[in-house]
C-alpha cells in the first residue's frame, strides 16, 4: 500500500494533482479542499489510499491521515465505492460525516451527489460505530444540533492553507454564504471550488 507521497506539485487539475516522487509524476485524485491547499511548484505531502482494480490502479490523496481513514472506512458501506467516498469528503469534513452518521442525519448525507435516501440509510446502518465518535459528534447527536455546513469548513481551510489569516477567512466565508444559501434553496449542493474562487476574489479587492 502507498500510504503517502511527498514531492513537488507539478500540475493541478480540477479533480487531482501530479506530485513528482523520485523523478516519477504520480497522479493523485483529491477533493477540492485538498487541492485548494496545494500550490504548483511547491512541495506537498499527501496521505494516500491506493484502490486496486483489475484494469487500473488509482491513487487518492488527502490533506490528513484522518481523511484517508474515513475514505477507506466509507467504502465498507454497501454501494459506496471510491468515487462516492471521495464525493462525500468533498461535501463533508470527516467530523461532519461522523456527526451525520451518529445522528442518523439522512438529509446531510443526501447532499452528496449520487447518494439518495435509501443509500444514506444503508450508510448509517453499515457505518454506525465505525467512524468513531468524537466528543463534539456525540454532543451534536444528543442535542440534535445540525453540523456546520461542510462547505464552510472546506473554504475556510482552503483560504488558511493559502496563507490568509483565520479572521480574513472568516470574513470571506461570511461574504460568500449567500451564494451557498442560494444553491441550497434551489436544491443544489454548494460547489466548494466556486465558493473558494469567489472568496479569493473578495479578498483580492479589499
Amino acid at each position: 500500500m502507498i500510504a503517502s507521497v511527498r514531492g513537488q506539485v507539478t500540475a493541478i487539475a480540477p479533480d487531482g494533482a501530479v506530485v513528482e516522487v523520485g523523478g516519477v509524476g504520480v497522479r493523485v485524485y483529491c477533493t477540492p479542499a485538498t487541492l485548494a491547499a496545494l500550490r504548483q511548484g511547491e512541495e506537498a505531502r499527501l496521505a494516500t489510499s491506493l484502490v486496486v482494480r483489475e484494469e487500473s490502479l488509482t491513487l487518492f490523496g488527502f490533506a490528513t491521515d484522518d481523511e484517508r481513514g474515513i475514505f477507506e472506512m466509507l467504502q465498507a458501506a454497501s454501494g459506496v465505492g471510491p468515487k462516492v467516498a471521495l464525493a462525500m469528503l468533498a461535501v463533508h469534513t470527516p467530523n461532519a460525516l461522523r456527526v451525520a452518521v451518529a445522528a442518523a442525519d439522512v438529509k446531510a448525507l443526501t447532499r452528496v451527489p449520487g447518494v439518495g435516501p435509501k443509500g444514506a440509510q444503508r450508510i448509517i446502518v453499515d457505518l454506525k460505530d465505525k467512524l468513531g465518535t468524537p466528543e463534539e459528534a456525540v454532543t451534536a447527536a444528543l442535542n440534535g444540533d445540525a453540523p456546520v455546513p461542510a462547505w464552510r469548513d472546506q473554504v475556510h481551510s482552503g483560504l488558511v492553507g493559502l496563507g490568509y489569516s483565520a479572521r480574513d477567512a472568516d470574513e470571506a466565508v461570511a461574504a460568500v454564504a449567500p451564494q451557498a444559501d442560494t444553491a441550497l434553496a434551489e436544491g443544489r449542493t454548494p460547489q466548494v471550488a466556486a465558493l473558494l474562487k469567489a472568496a479569493l476574489r473578495m479578498l483580492s479587492v479589499r
